[in-house]
């Protein structure tokens, strides 16, 4: 229950933080069904972020052992953020997305099936959903706070199932972010829609809201260190 009220209460962070890479990896893989592509994805990330809390649940030492890694890792967090302020400032700047990142959320269109097609042809319609949800079961390596925490709580599990049920709560409570982001961003995208004529007002917002969480991210990290610093 707690990890299912946690992955609730953080869907706004999801949202902020994993919705435009949802909404991209659904349109990239799905084409012209994106809407079945994200079903993939979140069944791939359900299983990918059970078997993390089946993990962390059946080995506690390691899940130590691994905590002993985030200095060095801290230069790649910081990296990230620098990386995501710097995005953020683009599309509140520009009110567009740059070109690599249109290109990268543009889907490709599967080919229809023809009529009496062999074997091989009737998977194609499963290979967008198929790959969002290989995607999706490696999503549990996101950098993510929210999602080191909801771990943390997983290795407090007696054993395996028991983090891979904590885990899965988790996910199906952090997911109502992920699904709210891509259906209303497919809703404002649509053709016709009077919000994509309005301008590039959702994007300039999504950008206040990134480089803002970035912002905040990175100098709190910042005020961390100097605090312990001063304390020393």
């Amino acid at each position: 229950m707690s990890a299912l009220l946690m992955g609730l209460a953080g869907s706004p962070h999801c949202i902020a933080m994993c919705g435009a890479a949802c909404t991209a990896l659904a349109g990239r893989c799905g084409g012209a069904r994106p809407q079945q592509a994200l079903v993939g994805f979140h069944l791939g990330r359900l299983l990918g972020y059970a078997a993390a809390g089946a993990v962390a649940a059946g080995s506690v030492s390691l899940l130590a052992q691994f905590s002993q890694l985030t200095p060095a890792l801290r230069p790649l967090w910081t990296l990230v953020h620098v990386a995501a302020l710097g995005l953020g400032v683009w599309l509140l700047v520009k009110g567009r997305q740059p070109q690599w990142v249109e290109h990268l959320g543009r889907g490709t269109r599967l080919a229809p099936v023809a009529a009496g097609a062999g074997t091989a042809g009737g998977w194609q319609p499963m290979l967008g959903p198929l790959k969002a949800g290989m995607a999706g079961t490696v999503w549990v390596a996101w950098p993510c706070g929210l999602l080191q925490s909801a771990l943390v709580v997983a290795a407090l599990g007696q054993h395996a199932a028991s983090g891979a049920s904590i885990m899965a709560a988790f996910a199906l409570g952090s997911s109502l972010g992920l699904w709210l982001g891509p259906a209303l961003w497919w809703r404002l995208g649509a053709p016709g829609s009077r919000w994509l004529a309005s301008g590039g007002w959702a994007v300039r917002l999504a950008g206040l809201g990134l480089a803002s969480a970035s912002a905040w991210a990175l100098g709190h990290g910042l005020w961390t260190r100097i605090a312990a610093w001063c304390a020393s």
